[in-house]
């Protein structure tokens, strides 16, 4: 199917002004005099803080595609007096146009990120930022830079054309997938083969397509089981697959095996090789064929039997981005794909029957389900899912388009309250419901924040379908807090207690930090046609895919 013609990255601000007359002379008067007020504030502000000169037009035309501007960009030693910047100037900033403080703000922490990882790390999968040296977890075997790969598309969208031009060298002269070791077959898709992909379709570089296309090939043995269910673990070179020694009886994971089919449409597009696409509409035969338990989708499928593990179902991890891909398949498709939709609204239902309850206090939450009895606990990985049914409300039926809404917005406010409701003002890995607590952790091991993405997503997609300022200010004080307690010299770690007074750094600056977290706290303060959602589906990486159409030409999106 050939791909859609895409609308050019743009970053034109979207005014609107009031009508003649819509306020009465009084009203006008009072209206300028605030506006007036504002804006002498910020110029003040501007004007004599330190630097001003070098930032002024970072400040106000950051977003344009002026490329003298986005190429020699503001000194990541400069975004100091940004963050000491009174929170309620920045949420009167955020009222007005001026939000561009804000982009220059993210601009400068993925600059001290990014340049912190070419520094002590570059060519590692990850950087230890607190011991300023690389860092590589078993999950890519011994394939090597997932942050440089992870990273294109932020990079490109944020106009860092120098960074993005060195990323793209090593990826041409370095990115080898020809390593005997074994790899998640999940990770290296979600990261890898969905960075790819992005990174070819924001700048049409010949190179993307070839490695993405080259990897997926390599991952097209997982599929040799008895059920076309694929392992989550592959050796590259010997083709071997299996699954993680602790799932249900030998089972592939559902977040995992579920979380291949928009990357590999794609794959079988730019290719013209349909195993890609054959393989992963196969994974829905099979669940189709299933009886689900309450209309739920347990967590376990083994790929020998075809039957059902144990029976637990998540909506965070181990299950969460299935019902994200479901959804977004649809979408992906031009909504041509009605099994996907089909699916993914069930699902929901049942969701919504089976986990979701509310609190003594009111704050909704999404449960855990394990053999029929509720753990009263949510995940920071299960906040996505706000964003994920604001997303698929307007496609639900009429009665339940509203509805949906709410459930979005009830999710984002329990999940913002998981991170207001700790000492440095991050969410814990995951939260709970019982014993007398709410939208806090309880456990040790579940006090951890990691620099994940999630809740800044839902704050992003809220805001894009409500323009709800809160969503704004919440993104601000996660901004805040980041720089705050999670930047160092060498980067930004994660932090081992959200409960504690002073951060305990974990000395991880996580790929996904510079592919989602950044990216969507970006969006969240840009215009909506940064990367419009009727044109561009985002991987559960956070890496924008465009959505395919039937009558269109393929051809890759050209960024004017």
């Amino acid at each position: 199917m050939p791909v859609a013609t895409l609308l050019p990255f743009t970053a034109t601000p979207n005014r609107k002004s009031a009508s003649p007359t819509s306020f009465r002379l009084t009203e006008k008067f009072i209206l300028l005099l605030v506006f007036s007020a504002f804006i002498t504030l910020c110029f003040g502000a501007i004007f004599f803080l330190p630097d001003s000169s070098k930032l002024l037009s970072g400040v106000f035309f950051h977003s344009s595609a002026v490329e003298t501007n986005t190429r020699t960009g503001p000194d990541s030693s400069d975004s100091g007096w940004l963050t000491s910047l009174p929170t309620t100037l920045l949420r009167a900033l955020c009222a007005f146009p001026l939000c561009g403080l804000n982009s220059s703000l993210l601009w400068l922490m993925m600059k001290h990120a990014w340049d912190s990882y070419r520094r002590y790390a570059w060519g590692s999968n990850e950087l230890r930022p607190v011991s300023k040296q690389g860092h590589s977890s078993n999950l890519f075997g011994d394939i090597k830079g997932a942050t440089i790969v992870d990273a294109l598309d932020t990079l490109y969208i944020m106009e860092m054309f120098e960074e993005f031009d060195a990323a793209t060298d090593w990826v041409e002269k370095n990115l080898d997938f020809n390593v005997n070791a074994e790899v998640s077959v999940f990770e290296v898709n979600i990261r890898f083969v969905g960075g790819l992909l992005s990174a070819y379709y924001l700048s049409g570089k010949e190179v993307f397509r070839r490695k993405a296309v080259e990897l997926g090939e390599k991952l097209l043995p997982a599929f040799k089981t008895p059920t076309g269910i694929p392992w989550a673990l592959l050796n590259l070179k010997s083709g071997i697959g299996r699954n993680w020694p602790w799932a249900s009886g030998g089972s592939s994971i559902l977040a995992e095996y579920g979380t291949l089919h928009l990357e590999f449409m794609h794959l079988s597009k730019l290719s013209g090789n349909p195993d890609f696409a054959q393989k992963v509409m196969n994974i829905r035969k099979v669940l189709n064929r299933l009886d689900k338990p309450q209309g739920l989708y347990p967590n376990y499928l083994n790929p020998n039997s075809g039957q059902w593990g144990q029976h637990h179902v998540s909506v965070g991890g181990l299950g969460d981005s299935f019902y994200e891909y479901l959804l977004k398949a649809w979408l992906m498709s031009d909504k041509t794909d009605e099994e996907g939709k089909k699916m993914y609204y069930e699902a929901l239902q049942a969701i919504e029957t089976n986990l979701m309850r509310k609190s003594s206090s009111g704050l909704t939450y999404i449960a855990e389900w394990k053999g029929g009895l509720l753990e009263h606990k949510m995940g920071h990985l299960t906040c996505f899912a706000g964003g994920m049914i604001a997303l698929g409300a307007d496609g639900a039926p009429s009665d339940k388009t509203g509805h949906q809404m709410e459930q979005a917005a009830e999710i984002a406010r329990t999940c913002h309250e998981s991170y207001a409701r700790t000492a440095l003002k991050l969410g814990p890995e995951a939260f709970r419901f019982d014993g007398g607590v709410e939208a806090i952790a309880t456990r040790q091991n579940e006090k951890y924040f990691i620099l994940r993405p999630e809740v800044i997503e839902t704050y992003m997609y809220m805001w894009r379908f409500t323009h709800d300022p809160k969503y704004r200010e919440w993104g601000w004080e996660a901004i805040q807090a980041l720089e705050q307690h999670c930047k160092v010299e060498g980067g930004y770690s994660g932090i081992r207690d959200v409960y504690a007074s002073t951060p305990n750094h974990d000395d991880v600056q996580q790929s996904f930090y510079l592919a989602e977290t950044l990216k969507y706290l970006y969006l969240l303060f840009s215009d909506d046609d940064h990367l419009p959602f009727d044109h561009w589906v985002f991987n559960t990486e956070a890496h924008p895919l465009p959505v395919i159409k039937k009558d269109k030409t393929d051809r890759p999106n050209e960024v004017e």
